[in-house]
């Protein structure tokens, strides 16, 4: 072969890698093991270079620490129950199941000529019945476990598609995919109690060192703590069964600002008194048919109805206040009421304006200041203020301290309890889709609600199934449907709802660790390999999944299924940008934008000459056709060049722009060093004064690649080998040195280029696989510098530069200085005026 080859290269050393099966991880007490683990894809059926850089990045690390000794599980899955595979089925006619796995399969093979270093022999899809098996076994051990509750919820329910939709898939208030305007219904659901660990999962992020700040504070800011009071308003007028309402406040200091009490459209009150009153139900349904989410509510224009019913505020039995149905209310937010300070809160000072409610401060901006009601004044958190009317007489800071004395004041008057509450939520888990893993209990007219045997496990999809009419195929499929009760015998119903699919990847870096266990996991095998040393995926995740997997480690811990220490299953996380790309439009004949892939476009014309509009890079989309597939760019430049350039150009937790040139460039320097390593192979230079130079310089880019792999700086990494090449193709050093330094950058580029690291090593005589070659570690006698260049000023004007030993004199410096040609030219037969040597640093002569 006398040129670089990419597809050649490629092609053996993924054949070598496979012969050897170098990748399986078995269990070695013997070496110390690492986890690295990627979020794992959905299988849409296209990869792209955002997949490639994710990718390439774990693999970087998993070949780093098989390099350091490490024994290393760098395992690939599916993320592959869901909406689009249902979605697709119902466009083309087809099933979910051959879509999915079509996918699945185009995927793989777009994803083996990259040379990632996986274990294929752990791969699964969650969709698999052996997966989601034993997703059924854990829910079983998880609602035997107190952890699994039904429940009536308010759910985003799709009229048209007939499924509750997540709060993500309501956009503007309609069905993201019917386009349908969502309503609020309330139906029996299944929720996981996650917020029973809302106080330890929020704790427990101060522990998380490796984890990005962002994505702590973001997940903090979910669970959400909150102090405030607990207490009833009395009811004066209830109806039966009402003597008051619950209200949980964060701001009881404001308690004497109250100007009404709201409760939700679904608080029980409202639902009873709508019975009676047609008004009411008509407002509760318009209600019910916007967002359940704050967000959703916080934008909404806001609503009341007002009740006819008063309540008695707790410290003055005289002050009654108005109780009003609100839209704004959400029934499982704290009590599903709220009383409403309208001075100093901008929410309820809009809607106690609306209505013509009183609206009376609390605090005032400054002593003796008259209060401004043209809006809430809402106070500062850190600076003094003054109560016009509170429990106390004299400034305070507002926020806790404020909030503490109101409660101690309320509790010693016997109004309520002070209590910490969480935003966290209950997970619910229950969808109304065929694609997804079936909940394993049935519904016994005479024993309730009966969980399916372990034996009986796992409770299939059916194959056997249409999507020609909406909402899920699994309530009009008898023979599935019907079954007899694991209790009695006697015939039951199989649930017909589905797990959310966030469940099957809460659990999946677990499965791993043994995906061949007749259990959800092998204790031993788990023991052994979790927590997943490195975990690396988008920030789009940083909420709900990480979130869920950190609940559900710790009940798989108390169900049984992990250890103690696994509790916490990421013990290290990275989130990577986006790869993106440039956009090329025209127009229709009817102005609308028509996309173009980039292979279409060639120095911004079609192939028809047409010319496109150029729109600035943005994250590649298949809508907008601003996607490079990855096989052609492993077939024009080799899977070393992909890999590369996504790791050179920026740091990893940037965005990259995709550019052709960047590739081609990338491409062309590989096939430098392929040269360079050829002609450093044949040579015969015998031993000289520069091998200890080169070596130094060896040294130096050991240190630094190694930092920078080891800090996920593979930019900077990169840069130090480009220096590295750069200094080995200049070098006059002899074959011997130029050798051993041409090993080490092998060895130094191969969890980036694996293969082109392969075949330089062989070429070079190197033993076995570089793979398993130990990591090279820096002399760090050779890291310190001997010498040391000065540069000389004449004038302050760079002139020339010299190399002197670091501890030379400074009266040998000034010799070497006024031997200088550009000093002795500017000299011209004279003397300089100053001369001055700043040791180690810099030369000074002023003529």
């Amino acid at each position: 072969m006398d040129r670089y080859t990419p597809s050649e290269i490629e092609a053996k050393w993924q054949k070598a890698w496979a012969d050897a099966d170098v990748f399986k991880a078995t269990r070695d007490g013997g070496k110390p093991k690492y986890y690295v683990l990627e979020m794992f894809p959905y299988p849409s059926g296209n990869l792209h270079m955002g997949h490639v850089r994710n990718y390439t990045m774990g693999d970087v690390i998993a070949r780093y620490k098989m390099s350091t000794g490490h024994n290393v599980l760098h395992p690939m899955g599916w993320d592959a129950f869901g909406m689009p595979a249902e979605n697709a089925a119902m466009a083309s006619g087809g099933h979910p199941k051959d879509w999915t796995y079509g996918n699945i399969a185009q995927m793989r093979e777009q994803m083996k000529p990259l040379g990632l270093s996986i274990d294929w022999s752990r791969e699964f899809a969650t969709c698999d019945p052996e997966y989601y098996g034993q997703q059924q076994a854990l829910f079983l051990d998880m609602l035997a476990s107190d952890l699994v509750y039904r429940k009536n919820a308010v759910v985003n329910w799709d009229p048209v598609d007939m499924t509750v939709l997540a709060n993500e898939q309501v956009i503007d208030g309609k069905g993201w995919r019917s386009g349908a305007e969502v309503e609020r219904r309330e139906l029996t659901q299944w929720f996981f109690k996650i917020s029973d660990m809302a106080g330890e999962l929020r704790d427990a992020l101060e522990g998380l060192d490796n984890w990005p700040a962002k994505v702590r504070l973001m997940q903090e800011n979910w669970i959400g703590q909150s102090r405030g009071l607990q207490f009833s308003f009395s009811l004066i007028n209830g109806p039966d069964g009402h003597d008051g309402v619950e209200v949980y406040t964060t701001r009881p200091d404001t308690l004497l600002g109250a100007s009404f009490v709201g409760i939700s459209p679904d608080h029980p009150l409202a639902k009873q008194l709508e019975a009676d009153n047609p008004d009411l139900a008509a407002f509760n349904a318009e209600c019910r048919k916007g967002g359940t989410t704050e967000e959703a509510l916080e934008k909404a224009d806001k609503k009341g109805f007002d009740t006819g019913l008063r309540v008695r505020h707790p410290f003055d039995t005289s002050w009654e206040l108005p109780v009003y149905v609100a839209n704004f209310i959400l029934m499982d937010y704290g009590t599903g009421a709220i009383f409403g300070c309208p001075a100093h809160d901008q929410r309820d000072f809009d809607f106690a304006t609306k209505y013509d409610l009183p609206i009376t401060a609390v605090y005032l901006e400054a002593e003796d200041s008259a209060p401004d009601l043209q809006e809430a004044f809402v106070p500062p958190k850190s600076d003094k203020v003054f109560y016009a009317k509170g429990f106390a007489g004299e400034p305070v800071q507002t926020g806790d301290e404020a909030v503490e004395a109101a409660i101690a004041f309320c509790e010693a008057q016997g109004v309520g309890q002070g209590k910490t509450q969480y935003r966290l939520r209950d997970w619910g888990l229950s969808r109304q889709r065929y694609w997804g893993c079936p909940i394993p209990v049935v519904h016994c007219a005479d024993c309730g609600v009966v969980p399916e045997k372990k034996e009986n496990l796992p409770i299939t999809l059916p194959d056997d199934v249409s999507f020609d009419i909406p909402g899920n195929p699994l309530d009009r499929h008898p023979t599935w449907r019907d079954c007899t009760c694991p209790s009695c015998g006697k015939p039951a119903q199989r649930e017909t709802d589905t797990m959310d699919t966030f469940v099957d990847s809460s659990w999946y870096y677990a499965r791993f660790t043994s995906p061949q266990a007749d259990t959800p996991t092998d204790l031993a095998e788990a023991a052994y390999w979790m927590n997943v040393d490195q975990y690396i995926g988008g920030i789009e995740h940083a909420i709900l999944h990480l979130l869920y997997s950190r609940f559900f480690a710790r009940a798989m811990h108390i169900t049984g299924h992990l250890p103690a220490s696994a509790i916490e299953p990421f013990d290290a996380l990275f989130t990577q940008g986006m790869v993106t790309h440039e956009i090329y439009q025209t127009k229709d004949a009817k102005g609308r934008p028509v996309y173009h892939l980039p292979e279409d476009v060639t120095d911004g014309k079609l192939v028809d000459g047409t010319e496109v509009e150029i729109i600035p890079s943005a994250k590649m989309s298949k809508s907008k056709k601003n996607v490079v597939d990855p096989r052609s760019i492993v077939e024009a430049y080799g899977a070393d060049t992909a890999r590369w350039f996504v790791l050179s150009d920026s740091p990893p937790e940037r965005d990259v722009e995709w550019t052709a040139s960047g590739a081609e460039a990338t491409s062309k320097f590989l096939g430098r060093v392929w040269r360079l390593t050829q002609e450093i192979a044949s040579s015969e230079a015998p031993q000289n004064d520069a091998d200890q130079g080169l070596l130094r310089d060896m040294h130096k880019a050991i240190f630094e690649v190694t930092q920078g792999v080891e800090s996920f700086g593979f930019n900077a990494a990169i840069a130090k080998i480009y220096g590295f090449v750069n200094a080995l193709a200049k070098s006059k050093a002899g074959a011997q040195a130029k050798r051993e330094a041409a090993k080490t950058l092998a060895q130094l580029m191969s969890p980036m280029t694996p293969h082109l690291a392969e075949d330089m090593w062989a070429t070079l005589g190197g033993e076995g696989l570089v793979l398993h070659a130990a990591w090279p570690v820096a002399d760090d006698a050779m890291l310190v510098e001997d010498t040391v260049t000065l540069p000389i000023q004449i004038n302050g004007k760079r002139r020339s530069e010299i190399s002197v030993p670091k501890d030379m004199p400074k009266e040998e410096v000034e010799k070497l200085v006024l031997a200088d040609k550009a000093v002795v030219k500017a000299l011209d037969g004279g003397t300089p005026k100053k001369l001055i040597v700043v040791p180690g640093r810099i030369v000074n002569v002023v003529i």
